[in-house]
């Protein structure tokens, strides 16, 4: 039953990720950066805290008493995160929901497998011996993993190539009317940037199971015998979030003083409101994913095979959001064919990883 419940939780977490670019296109006369910050508060450093307080007593108790180890490889990870999730809103940006989230989360799946194992075999960590890229090459599940990963890299090559069939397809007018300022190259570039630092989180999640660990057995101290923590993660995303928030209200400030847009946010010619509660719609939705994603990682009890996952998921509902925005209208049937194998290919390279992770753990 702890399985189906992580595999149900870990889908909700996918349809909000998937879906919570969604919002932000109903903002109206608004610049990119300043919606994204605007979502991105809520996203970073409004929402986590008070779903850890909700569902974590003393959580500030917790952080405050991790180690500056600790809390700093987590921020670190983080702000290398931040970067990859700034880019994530640019490459959907240029190349849509479809093309976008397969590529990028492509990306993510495969080197969010890999970036523990390359750490662990160069930082010896004690309990880790057997999660190092050294021992995953010398065993069944790590070999399967990285066959994984080969297909996925396939997979995303298959996307691009549908990318650039797409693009020879469609006149420039199709091309705006589908996704707004498609661009192929500018695209790929950024989302390939995004998708391996937005891996970066998964690493922050491990690097910050002490804070959960200590979650989980304050929770079990009260409650004997009823399994793991439903929320324990809650306490490690509010310290990632922060390293998150850190590089995109940076970024986003430049880009307000370099193209002037910070009347944005008082602009009484732009439906304000409206503006501010899609932003805010969008931002909350997106932390959604992370707290149903560290449920589902709960009673799954697999972190790898968990994040794979929720990759998979998010990719199917990413791409069926495409097709609700019309986003491959009036492209061959080729073109078609072409981006539907490169999406299956990486699904199943998710499984793949998946299932040399699930072996890896036996």
């Amino acid at each position: 039953m702890g399985i189906i419940l992580g595999v149900i939780f870990h889908f909700i977490g996918g349809f909000a990720s998937g879906s919570f670019y969604m919002p932000y296109k109903k903002v109206k006369g608004w610049s990119w950066e300043s919606f994204w910050i605007v979502g991105g508060l809520f996203s970073w450093l409004i929402v986590p805290p008070i779903a850890a307080y909700l569902t974590i007593p003393n959580f500030m108790d917790i952080i405050t008493a991790s180690s500056s180890q600790i809390l700093g490889t987590v921020f670190l990870m983080g702000l290398l995160w931040g970067v990859g999730g700034l880019m994530y809103g640019l490459g959907v940006r240029y190349l849509g929901m479809s093309l976008g989230n397969s590529v990028i989360l492509g990306f993510c799946s495969a080197f969010g497998s890999l970036i523990p194992a390359i750490y662990y075999n160069y930082v010896p960590t004690a309990g880790k011996e057997n999660q190092t890229i050294s021992h995953m090459l010398q065993n069944t599940g790590g070999q399967w993993v990285l066959a994984g990963v080969a297909v996925c890299i396939i997979g995303i090559a298959i996307c691009g190539r549908a990318g650039t069939m797409k693009e020879k397809d469609l006149t420039p007018e199709a091309k705006q009317a589908s996704v707004k300022e498609f661009s192929l190259v500018k695209g790929l570039i950024i989302a390939t940037i995004s998708g391996i630092l937005s891996a970066f989180f998964n690493f922050g999640i491990e690097a910050g199971k002490p804070m959960a660990d200590i979650a989980n057995a304050n929770w079990q101290a009260t409650h004997p015998g009823e399994g793991n923590f439903l929320f324990q993660n809650n306490v490690i995303f509010v310290v990632i979030l922060w390293g998150g928030l850190t590089t995109n209200f940076i970024w986003c400030m430049i880009l307000n003083a370099r193209n002037k847009t910070f009347g944005d946010y008082t602009n009484k010619k732009t439906p304000l409101n409206k503006n501010y509660l899609f932003s805010a719609l969008a931002g909350t939705t997106w932390f959604l994913q992370f707290f149903f994603y560290g449920m589902g990682e709960s009673k799954m009890g697999n972190g790898a095979s968990s994040w794979i996952l929720h990759m998979s998921f998010i990719i199917l509902v990413a791409n069926l959001w495409g097709i609700y925005l019309k986003e491959w209208k009036g492209v061959s049937g080729k073109t078609r064919s072409t981006i539907v194998i490169g999406i299956l290919t990486i699904i199943a390279s998710v499984c793949i990883v998946g299932y040399g992770n699930s072996l890896a753990q036996q």
